[in-house]
């Protein structure tokens, strides 16, 4: 491994997930993904995509799919680019029926040692993201051909949950967290994700 990596930066920040489901081999029935950004090409910014119903290709007023962001030009490139390539986005259509709100404010509450939250507003709309029962850390070197845009080496610092949850104006979204795959190990569909940094691989 070398020191200093040849590929370019495309982003780096924060990116917790919570991923739900009711029946641990059903669909998922809730997915959330959080980010707040410290470089881009699109400049700095903070959001939250929601996926209320992950199944059903519509947002707002319809249903709770929707992103609320900051910076609306770094949002639809995550989007596209990033997030609709997780395995868990990547096989749910509302990520491409997303409603685009403004955010308002944001803040983060608790402890990553133990109890961890990030509240999210859109005018009146409040998003409520907690993770509790923090336990396994870990750091991941994530090599372009297992990662999900197969076009980036991924660096990150990540906390698994034992229980999550989300909230749309204190209406909770459907299921429970449940395991995923990552770098072939096993671990929590919700996790806290620091220090990511996701850099274009070379050749």
């Amino acid at each position: 491994m070398q020191p200093i990596f040849d590929g370019e930066v495309d982003w780096s920040g924060e990116n917790p997930g919570i991923y739900l489901k009711e029946d641990p081999d059903g669909p998922w029935t809730g997915l959330m993904c959080f980010y707040r950004v410290v470089y881009s090409p699109h400049g700095m910014g903070s959001g939250v995509v929601v996926l209320d119903e992950p199944n059903v290709a519509k947002g707002r007023p319809d249903v709770d799919n929707f992103c609320i962001c900051d910076n609306q030009e770094l949002a639809r490139y995550l989007v596209e680019n990033f997030f609709s390539n997780f395995a868990a986005f990547k096989v749910s259509p509302g990520i491409g029926a997303l409603t685009y709100l403004p955010l308002t404010s944001v803040r983060r509450e608790g402890d990553t040692r133990s109890s961890y939250a990030e509240v999210v507003n859109s005018g009146g709309l409040e998003v409520r993201m907690a993770w509790e029962g923090l336990s396994d850390r870990y750091a991941v070197n994530m090599p372009a051909q297992l990662g999900p845009t197969k076009r980036h080496d991924m660096l990150s610092f990540f906390i698994d949950a034992a229980e999550a949850s989300v909230t749309i104006d204190g209406r909770p979204l459907r299921g429970k967290p449940v395991t995923r795959n990552c770098g072939g190990e096993t671990k929590s569909s919700a996790f806290l994700a620091f220090s990511e940094t996701w850099i274009k691989a070379s050749g």
